[in-house]
């Protein structure tokens, strides 16, 4: 009765159209401002990458080199230059804060997760389309369901947040996937003279050459921003999608490939040829070499990893809807390939999303060189995954209901004999919602029960912070670990008692209930908790640093790379690791009889003592957690 009420009500919200539409923006604003906007310039930035985007991005707005990206007067070829360039933007426009730094981050997850709900939602339309029905309580109920499951997960929140490439390049790759989608299924569309049900808002948008535009537009994107991975992941996955189809020659031919890649290269080639043109062999041998030759055939910087990393980094990143995925795959059937041949190709949207999950896996389980922000750009595609099986199990429950209501009627009528009743297939023994979901309801059940066992655990388990000593005892005294773990089984006992009651259909929204609450009122407290331990005292000690410093004196970090440091100074850091080159390079510069004569040196009061320095050697300038900023005097004998 509540189901019937309710896709009545929708479809009088569809009918007005412009309603429809408004609901649908507040949507996506309310779950992209909670997930990504809300507190997102509050935390100062996170050593030690972070920094290095922020400032390398100022450098290019202060010099105006929109060319070659610096940092502390070296030159920086790990990335491409679009996220500098989207930086250096926000920076001119919303100045130079911890807020802009994030800000492309955030608008590229805001971006795919919108994207993602309109396909969603398209999706399901040309589904009702062609079953002659209107369920527009299925299509916007999913499409919203998908969406928040995109955007409240770890994996999605913390690249999301952060100031680096990732999350624009899983932007890019996401997005421009999501766009060959559309444009290769309303490509049938349009061959075959179906009259479209869209609305006037969404009928713009129905030419498939619109979409294969905006995909190669965005692969171009891509490249601007990680370099060949850009076009290698996406073409990776569409190749397998449409050989395992047999439509690939099709496909090529309606997507003008040739053109599309002569779109490519005039967006992506000439700032690479800039690039190369004023930094020669150095550009290509660091990045094209080092940063992507090496990465995938070998350890770069240590970053090796067992080969079920990524198993492990999925089933927590994409948590807590983690556990859905195998059922969610297996309901695809994939291996069918004759079924999936003869599907029209808008009901091949969770096939696509198959392949580019696989595609992305097995791509970085093969390379050596393992990070968790490598399978960033399969999240979308798990949160896709999962709101169609969250459909089909919202389709099979109400036809199971229907169909035990029915047999339950023909009994009450005296017919003896119920096997005569039509059981539909989507509800045979072998997919039944019980069969089907139970077991990963339980293991559901388990890991959230596991999880909030660690958490209470959380200050033994995490041990010594070097940089932030007092973290541990003070997340105790907070007790959020303790808010955390007591949310997280309340959510496990309410699944059991889904799970006990058979109504498997809401496990997901108390999945996405409990991260989200999580997130609210345990995460982002505690985050603020690490940042004031961690990351404040090196903002306190540059703001001291940049009252103290005399004109051209030097600023020395000892032992320790910090790159927030040049970020929040403003001047140039010489970096030393080792204490033996700090006493040398102190006693050198004694030598040369500098101006001024003297220099300020950041690190542990330790690494003081290793350098030979006694504390009447030097003057103390401030002291912040358990770093000390000191002035010393350099002796002209």
């Amino acid at each position: 009765m509540t189901n019937r009420v309710f896709d009545r009500w929708m479809k009088n919200i569809v009918k007005l159209r412009a309603c429809a539409v408004t609901l649908s923006i507040l949507w996506l604003i309310v779950i992209g401002w909670v997930a990504y906007g809300w507190h997102l310039g509050s935390i100062g930035l996170i050593d030690e990458t972070e920094p290095l985007f922020a400032e390398a991005s100022r450098q290019m707005l202060v010099t105006g080199d929109w060319i070659t990206p610096f940092f502390d007067g070296e030159t920086r070829f790990d990335k491409p230059a679009l996220i500098y360039w989207c930086q250096a933007i926000a920076y001119s426009i919303f100045g130079v804060n911890e807020w802009a730094v994030r800000l492309p981050s955030a608008v590229a997850a805001f971006c795919v997760i919108s994207l993602a709900f309109y396909t969603l939602q398209w999706h399901f339309l040309k589904k009702d389309d062609l079953e002659n029905v209107s369920r527009p309580s299925r299509r916007w109920l999913t499409a919203c369901l998908g969406s928040a499951v995109m955007a409240f997960n770890p994996e999605m929140i913390v690249w999301g947040r952060t100031g680096v490439s990732d999350m624009l390049l899983t932007g890019c790759i996401a997005s421009a996937l999501l766009c060959f989608f559309l444009g290769y299924a309303s490509k049938e569309n349009q061959d075959s003279g179906v009259k479209s049900s869209f609305s006037p808002p969404l009928r713009v948008f129905a030419s498939s050459s619109r979409w294969y535009l905006a995909f190669y537009v965005l692969i171009a994107a891509a490249i601007l921003t990680k370099g060949p991975i850009g076009i290698v992941l996406p073409g990776l996955i569409i190749g397998a999608f449409v050989i395992y189809l047999g439509n690939w020659w099709e496909v090529v031919q309606e997507m003008h490939l040739l053109s599309g890649m002569l779109i490519v290269l005039c967006l992506s080639v000439p700032w690479y040829a800039l690039v190369i043109w004023r930094n020669g062999w150095n550009y290509v041998n660091s990045f094209f070499g080092y940063h992507n030759l090496e990465r995938f055939a070998g350890v770069v910087n240590g970053h090796a990893a067992p080969w079920y990393f990524y198993f492990v980094v999925v089933l927590l990143g994409f948590a807590p809807y983690s556990v859905y995925l195998p059922v969610a795959i297996a309901r695809l059937k994939f291996w069918r390939r004759k079924y999936w041949r003869f599907q029209e190709r808008s009901e091949q949207l969770g096939l696509f999303a198959f392949f580019w999950f696989v595609g992305v896996f097995g791509f970085f389980t093969i390379a050596v060189t393992k990070l968790p922000s490598y399978v960033l750009p399969l999240m979308p595609s798990s949160a896709i995954l999962v709101a169609l099986l969250w459909s089909d199990l919202e389709r099979d429950t109400r036809t199971h209901k229907s169909f035990q209501v029915g047999r339950e009627d023909a009994r009450m009528r005296g017919r003896g004999d119920t096997d005569n009743v039509n059981e539909p297939l989507s509800v045979s023994s072998s997919s039944s919602p019980t069969r089907s979901l139970l077991w990963s309801g339980w293991i559901n059940v388990s890991f959230l029960s596991a999880l909030a066992i660690a958490l209470f655990n959380l200050p033994q388990l995490i041990g010594n912070q070097p940089d932030a000593p007092n973290f541990r005892q003070l997340l105790q005294q907070s007790g959020l670990h303790v808010l955390g773990g007591v949310m997280l089984l309340f959510g496990a006992v309410i699944l059991t008692a889904l799970l006990i009651g058979r109504n498997y259909h809401k496990s997901l929204y108390v999945n996405l209930l409990v991260f989200t609450t999580f997130l609210i009122f345990v995460l982002t407290p505690t985050l603020f908790l690490m940042d004031r331990e961690r990351q404040l005292p090196l903002r306190e000690l540059s703001a001291i640093a940049v009252q103290a410093q005399q004109p051209s004196e030097e600023l020395v970090m000892v032992g320790y790379k910090k790159p927030s440091v040049v970020f929040y100074t403003r001047e140039s850091v010489n970096y030393l690791k080792l204490t033996e080159i700090a006493a040398k390079h102190i006693q050198e510069q004694s030598v040369k009889k500098v101006q001024p004569p003297s220099m300020l040196i950041i690190s542990k009061p330790m690494k003081f003592v290793e350098m030979g320095l006694k504390p009447n050697d030097y003057r103390n300038l401030g002291t912040r957690g358990v770093y000390e900023l000191i002035r010393v005097p350099l002796n002209r004998e």
